[in-house]
């Protein structure tokens, strides 16, 4: 067979303009007679429940999506998982343990010893509310309550007093006039100092180990061996000897007064 000629395809042209132009010319109601009305399951709201019923789905969606940072700025995952990337960096270990390992130690950790306080979130307000004994309004009331005493326990009294002086008109008297939007980030401040505080202790005897090996590789003329090399075996033998996961897990948990 022979290849079309560039002719034939001109041919064509005269017929598409056509064809698109008399679209334009068509009128409305042709499309709209005889075609089905498509509907995606949404309708117009009847009554103010059925608004109220969508506005609280909207609501639970958007509380499940903030989850995860909730947990962060309200619990002390945050001091742990800092304290912990903290130890990984001093032992100069890279990539070990992983950091799923790491957010995973975290999280347990977190969960353990946030229990007494989840206990009585669970026992003031999400049981009652499922007994159908109060309110959605006074169990975000009683549960916020634990949270809020927790949270002062461990805020530091310069941090609060900073997000009090930013936020607040007037200076609050006692714990009830300092509203939970100030007292959340205040809360955040404190445990990044009491995390780099812990974090500075912990990279003290590993830096003396790498001074040493440094030292040493120095008086023997080795200056083209890098000294993270020879360091990190001594420093995974000093953690192993003192057995540094139960010291340091054990600080963190005594760090929160349990």
């Amino acid at each position: 067979m022979n290849a079309p000629t560039p002719i034939r395809h001109l041919q064509v042209a005269p017929f598409l303009f056509f064809l698109g132009c008399s679209i334009f010319l068509i009128p409305d109601n042709v499309f709209a007679v005889g075609l089905p009305t498509i509907t995606f399951g949404v309708e117009d709201a009847e009554s103010p429940q059925q608004v109220s019923t969508a506005l609280q789905v909207l609501f639970v969606l958007t509380i499940l999506s903030v989850t995860p940072a909730i947990v962060l700025m309200t619990t002390c995952f945050t001091r742990i998982v800092i304290v912990l990337g903290f130890l990984r960096q001093a032992m100069g270990t890279q990539n070990m343990p992983p950091t799923q390992i790491i957010l995973g130690l975290s999280l347990f950790l977190s969960f353990f010893i946030m229990s007494p306080t989840l206990n009585r979130m669970n026992e003031t307000a999400f049981q009652p509310y499922i007994n159908e004994e109060i309110n959605q309004a006074e169990a975000f009331e009683r549960a916020i309550i634990p949270m809020r005493e927790f949270m002062f326990s461990q805020v530091n009294e310069e941090s609060l007093a900073l997000l009090a002086d930013l936020t607040l008109d007037s200076e609050p008297y006692d714990q009830e006039d300092i509203p939970t939007m100030t007292l959340i980030p205040a809360f955040m401040l404190s445990e990044l100092k009491r995390a780099f505080q812990m974090g500075f202790m912990i990279y003290i005897p590993f830096l003396v180990i790498d001074m040493i090996v440094a030292s040493i590789l120095m008086s023997m003329g080795m200056m083209m061996l890098p000294p993270v090399i020879i360091s990190m075996p001594f420093k995974l033998l000093l953690f192993v000897l003192v057995d540094g996961w139960n010291l340091i897990v054990s600080s963190l948990v005594r760090s929160f007064g349990l």
